[in-house]
């Protein structure tokens, strides 16, 4: 049995949590192979928002195993804000949650480091959600960090003390001002917590799984242009959100993916800074904003809302090996008169459709192609046969210039509100 793998394709927000949420009765495993909890994936079901971070959509099934992989950072106390919110759900996590022990621990002083660094750039931020995910990933990377493994060792306050006094020292350097002993005492309550939790050694559960003929779907977090290596640097997260990043984030080989999910939105958003080539600065991108409800689910952060990128998508397409399309929030789009999709970008050097090493506004244009749009309320919509004309004509715009199927469409944001497609 062959892993399958889902993720975004723009720059996060795409949709991921319902749609793992609803694919979720057909795995038997579902685990979450990097980010952390700056990622914020919302679900709707029996008139319920519930929004998870670190822990896996596939939550709600009894039957699911879900699984916290190596490549995830761990907030021990946003973790545990999760499970106390689950738990009034009538969910017990500890039941079908498992996390790697591999999986490395954010502490008070990674959020205190992220805070100060992001402050000190001033104009140049790169908009953090300053959940202390970068200064984390950094100590991964130096062999300085904490693992979720560490906290069954007797020397894991010795090792939490060196490190929290390292990061102490780099404090020194901003002009900063913090309090880590009011931070400390929810930390290692849920530390304690952290506990109650099975601990594996993922890699080798992910692939026990394999061998034993179950189907695993590995989600992601944020989005393909958000990767470290081939995201629109720096104004990117710190970890590989790609297919690759599911090896490395599991400890799966290559030869073992299936099928890579590629979701993306009808239109685009993005949170923060940075490049974004079909950003709308004016009412239609208001009105998208509204009608979309385009707030970050982590932040709160209101979205920059555009049309939709191709050639930003066949990017993404191109380097995680997407082998079908899922399209979300088609129903947003209903209303509009005219739907101008970008198709290439216009450079000094001619027309390109592909994605630049740096987009610059000043010298890059978009190239669009309006395709018209539908007036119907889709969010009732209950078979790919009740679709308008021009939503069809739409997808079918999208396939052909991509060359992948859409083989979903989600017209609203519960779990109910989600089109198979015979693409």
């Amino acid at each position: 049995m062959k892993l399958d793998i889902l993720l975004g394709l723009q720059w996060g927000d795409e949709g991921k949590g319902k749609i793992v949420d609803v694919l979720s009765p057909e795995y038997d495993v579902i685990a979450r192979f990097q980010g952390g909890p700056n990622a914020g994936h919302s679900l709707e079901f029996n008139g319920i928002k519930h929004v998870l971070h670190t822990i896996p959509s596939g939550i709600f099934h009894d039957k699911t195993m879900n699984i916290v992989g190596n490549g995830v950072v761990i907030d021990p106390v946003i973790f545990k804000k999760e499970i106390d919110a689950l738990e009034k759900l009538g969910v017990d996590a500890t039941k079908n949650l498992r996390i790697s022990r591999k999986a490395h621990l954010i502490l008070p002083t990674h959020r205190l480091l992220d805070a100060a660094s992001e402050a000190a750039k001033g104009n140049s931020k790169i908009g953090s959600t300053l959940k202390g995910i970068g200064p984390t990933y950094m100590d991964k990377t130096g062999r300085n960090g904490l693992r979720t493994g560490d906290i069954s060792l007797p020397d894991f306050m010795d090792k939490y003390r060196f490190l929290a006094g390292k990061h102490e020292e780099m404090l020194g350097h901003f002009n900063f001002e913090y309090d880590l002993t009011s931070l400390e005492p929810a930390f290692f309550e849920s530390i304690e917590f952290l506990r109650k939790f099975t601990f594996i050694d993922s890699e080798y559960e992910v692939n026990e799984a394999l061998n034993q003929k179950q189907k695993v779907l590995a989600e992601g977090a944020q989005g393909s242009l958000l990767d470290i290596d081939f995201g629109s640097y720096p104004f990117v997260t710190s970890s590989n959100t790609i297919s690759a990043g599911a090896c490395t984030g599991l400890g799966v080989a290559p030869g073992k993916i299936a099928e890579v999910y590629g979701i993306f939105k009808a239109y685009c958003t993005r949170v923060g800074s940075g490049p974004f080539p079909t950003e709308l600065e004016n009412e239609t991108g208001e009105e998208i904003r509204k009608i979309g409800r385009e707030f970050g689910a982590t932040t709160g952060r209101p979205r920059r809302c555009g049309w939709l990128d191709l050639p930003a998508l066949r990017y993404s397409i191109m380097i995680n090996g997407v082998t079908q399309l899922i399209m979300t929030k088609a129903d947003v789009l209903s209303g509009f008169a005219e739907i101008p999709v970008c198709v290439a970008y216009e450079t000094p050097d001619g027309v390109t459709e592909r994605f630049p090493f740096e987009y610059r506004p000043d010298v890059m244009k978009p190239v669009y192609h309006s395709l018209p749009g539908w007036k119907e309320d889709l969010t009732g919509i209950k078979s790919e046969s009740d679709f308008p004309a021009n939503l069809s004509n739409y997808i079918r715009f999208i396939e052909e210039k991509l060359g992948v199927p859409v083989t979903i469409v989600s017209v609203g944001p519960d779990r109910e509100q989600t089109i198979r497609r015979k693409a």
